[in-house]
């Protein structure tokens, strides 16, 4: 297929799934392997990870105001009840490296997991369960925090260390682990999402640099264990094609991305998670059935 139009695709499903908790990895995974994208090609292992930037980028627009508005109150915040330590802002630094610290320090279990179709299929379908079941549970209680303003020092140390789950499973969902440990948490759907949202900000930038300078820069020790196995990293080399090839992907991410967003939040309000869950459960379904087939065609 087209490489320009196999970007578009690609950048499609990244925009469409990077922020919905259906896990954007598994996504990736499953239609590169229908597009016969070789994942040890340098530079579509680079690809893959440059187009998280693009949904990265609609984010931060998005959230541009509250950001903004964030920065204008700090350490008090709006009603004057917060420290340096409970800040909105400072949360979401904690609850980042809640999940930084660990997710670094098992680097090697990320690794072994990140192409485990039986990993994917079971992160999906246990996800889904739990994320179904926390919803419903949460829409029967009396949340005791309506608004990310009013969160607490533990609650995003617990979120953080839950987002760790989707770094160490693929097809967990970034999104869903926070969502659904603020929940557990005594938050709101509403508060949930945006706090997931913002911590999403510095996780992506940092996950997605780290990842990005491992693959255009891999360590010798790398080096070292890829000669080792028989399948030597090749170096990566840009040409004027895979510049706009890459640059196509990053575009069609930003602005899928940017509409996902928009009505996911209107979406949730009204409709809560059931829907997302129902899907990811049956995609596990589906994938338990055929993706060994699909995997290895």
């Amino acid at each position: 297929m087209n490489d320009y139009v196999v970007s578009v695709l690609l950048g499609i499903v990244e925009g469409l799934t990077e922020f919905l908790p259906v896990s954007s990895t598994a996504h990736l995974r499953i239609t590169e392997a229908l597009l016969h994208v070789s994942l040890t090609d340098p530079y579509w292992k680079m690809y893959t990870i440059v187009i998280q930037l693009g949904a990265i980028l609609a984010l931060m627009l998005l959230f541009i105001g509250r950001i903004v508005a964030f920065l204008r109150t700090f350490p008090k915040g709006e009603q004057g009840d917060r420290t340096v330590l409970t800040h909105p802002l400072s949360l979401v630094m904690v609850a980042f490296v809640c999940t930084a610290a660990p997710a670094f320090l098992l680097q090697k279990v990320i690794g072994k997991h990140l192409e485990s179709l039986v990993v994917i299929e079971m992160s999906l379908l246990i996800g889904g369960i739990v994320m179904w079941a926390v919803d419903a549970w949460s829409s029967r209680q009396e949340s005791s925090t309506k608004d990310v303003d009013h969160m607490g020092l533990g609650q995003a140390i617990w979120i953080g260390l839950c987002q760790v789950l989707s770094a160490v499973f693929p097809g967990t969902s970034r999104s869903m682990s926070t969502i659904s440990a603020g929940q557990l948490a005594g938050m709101t759907r509403n508060a949930a999402l945006e706090f997931s949202f913002l911590v999403s900000i510095p996780v992506m930038v940092a996950s997605t640099g780290f990842e990005f300078l491992k693959t255009v820069h891999p360590s010798k020790k790398a080096l070292a264990q890829a000669a080792a196995q028989g399948d030597p990293i090749a170096p990566l080399v840009m040409t004027g094609h895979g510049w706009v090839v890459l640059l196509i992907g990053f575009v069609v991410s930003f602005i899928v991305a940017f509409f996902v967003v928009e009505w996911f939040l209107q979406y949730v309000r009204k409709h809560g998670f059931t829907i997302f869950a129902i899907y990811r459960i049956v995609l596990a379904v589906v994938l338990i059935a055929f993706g060994a087939h699909l995997f290895h065609a």
